[in-house]
């Protein structure tokens, strides 16, 4: 079945990639982009990307290695509301010196 029309690959292209990439590398983490990037294409419009992400995850090489696991579920030590940005951030928060 073709899954992207724009760079003609089909589901067996991204399975054999997929298995390729396994095969060479037991912990790497297999991406859309790395998909396209071992097939030497590259996506164009994006309009596949459903589809295109539905069949690789329906390959059973397609999994996190094992020391990887668990990771997005750690707790976060800074809260959402900061986005990382340190107290004062804002020229007007910040003390001046005077």
């Amino acid at each position: 079945m073709i899954v992207c029309s724009c760079a003609r690959i089909s589901d067996k292209d991204i399975h054999s990639a997929i298995d390729w990439m396994r095969a060479s590398d037991s912990a790497a983490i297999i991406t859309p982009g790395k998909i396209y990037h071992a097939l030497g294409k590259a996506p164009t419009c994006g309009g596949c990307m459903k589809l295109f992400v539905a069949s690789m995850r329906s390959n059973p090489n397609l999994e996190v290695p094992a020391e990887l696991r668990g990771l997005r579920g750690a707790p976060s030590r800074r809260s959402e509301s900061d986005e990382g940005r340190s107290q004062g951030y804002r020229v007007s928060e910040q003390s001046t010196a005077g």
